[in-house]
């Protein structure tokens, strides 16, 4: 009898290489949280817990150097896991869409995709302990109907100060509640 696995979901989980410039950047990003009144208007709208700039900033890198010195370094990242994944692309990935998230204590952010992308991933910037890991959702639960319960539909990545996390696109995840005392600050990105 021969049991083989199919069609494994890859996830990516290393240090960003550079600690000096996430300080540099929970400095960016608590600027933006204070000074992007469009954003705290869209995050409050939306009832998401904290700040976001998803909707309100798409020029990061070009409106901050910092946030550019990031994109080089993700960009290797995003191309080693490419690699690992296979892809066959004849180019490489670019970067679409890179937003900033301050998630207050009691914060969350609800199972989700990110569209119209091939990967994508966060750089944890402040990560208080009690924070909230990322769950990811097998992508065959949906799929499963009547099969019995079993352990690994779910798993939960604990992230670090520094830690980029990258994944494909169609790969279900949500933020789990942030059950620290103080702010969880990350980066999120989407590459096509």
């Amino acid at each position: 009898m021969t049991i083989r696995d199919l069609f494994a979901t890859r996830f990516y989980d290393a240090p960003l290489g550079d600690d000096a410039l996430i300080a540099e950047l929970g400095e960016a990003c608590r600027g933006l949280a204070d000074q992007d009144r469009a954003g705290r208007g869209w995050s409050k709208e939306h009832g998401y817990r904290g700040y976001t700039s998803y909707a309100s900033l798409n020029d990061l890198p070009l409106r901050d150097p910092r946030f550019a010195d990031l994109v080089k370094l993700l960009d290797r990242h995003i191309a080693a896991f490419a690699k690992e994944c296979g892809f066959e692309l004849g180019k490489k990935l670019k970067l679409d869409s890179l937003w900033v998230n301050v998630l207050k204590p009691g914060g969350t952010h609800s199972g989700h995709i990110h569209p119209h992308s091939i990967v994508s991933g966060t750089v944890y910037v402040a990560v208080p302990p009690g924070s909230g890991a990322l769950k990811l959702e097998d992508p065959r639960l949906p799929l499963m109907m009547a099969a019995p319960s079993r352990p690994g539909t779910f798993v939960y990545a604990e992230p670090s100060e520094g830690s980029v996390f990258l994944w494909e696109s169609w790969l279900r995840h949500e933020v789990m509640p942030n059950a620290a005392r103080q702010d969880r600050i990350s980066i999120s990105f989407n590459y096509r």
